[in-house]
């Protein structure tokens, strides 16, 4: 029996102890055919985002043009190559995340964070909605130091706006990417195989004003 879902983080010593062996998947977008594993083509850029659940957070990433691929996972936490069923106790520290690869000749980060923003509520701290739990906390992990302030920047502008209309304070997590996980081969493009599936996704209302 798993221990019941925790709206705080462990630590690294309370953390479940996982595995050293990955989670085995195809490898292969169900979507586009592309490979959601490394290496990806020269001069794309990659960028790890959090915004509740991660089935519907990924089909809007992969339907932008200029993302190259996505594959959803967890990251975040302490507890190496976590299942599904684990992370959702909140005692690995992860959350579910996607993967986006994008080519930046053809879209930029900004535009990526204005989507992340404005597709779901960034000031719930551990939920999203009506789903509770550590694991769907609002989270940016960068993979380039450059992108570090782009990132700052947005979550500063949004943060604003959402002040402006006193719809409360930023609480996304930001840090640089240490590890990420790929999720088991049934999550990944979950709303491609499973079209009436469920999708949390739900914005605040509120524009994003990063440019």
């Amino acid at each position: 029996m798993w221990p019941q879902e925790s709206l705080e983080l462990p630590t690294p010593e309370t953390a479940l102890k996982g595995r050293d062996t990955p989670i085995r998947i195809s490898g292969t977008h169900y979507v586009n055919g592309r490979s959601m594993l490394s290496p990806f083509p020269e001069g794309h850029e990659e960028i790890v985002l959090g915004l509740g659940c991660f089935w519907g957070a990924e089909r809007l990433f992969w339907e932008m043009p200029g993302v190259y691929v996505t594959a959803v996972g967890y990251a975040g936490g302490y507890t190496p190559n976590p299942t599904y069923e684990e992370t959702c106790t909140g005692h690995t520290g992860h959350a579910e995340v996607v993967h986006v690869v994008f080519d930046p000749t053809e879209i930029g980060l900004p535009e990526l964070l204005r989507a992340f923003w404005e597709a779901h509520d960034p000031t719930q701290g551990m939920r999203q909605g009506n789903d509770i739990g550590s694991q769907y906390r609002s989270v940016i992990y960068t993979t380039d130091e450059l992108q570090r302030p782009l990132v700052d920047k947005s979550w500063q502008e949004y943060d604003q706006a959402l002040r402006q209309q006193d719809r409360g304070h930023v609480t996304t997590e930001v840090a640089p990417l240490e590890a990420f996980y790929y999720a088991e081969e049934y999550h990944q493009q979950y709303l491609a195989k499973n079209p009436a599936g469920y999708c949390g996704l739900k914005g605040t209302g509120v524009a994003c004003p990063v440019t």
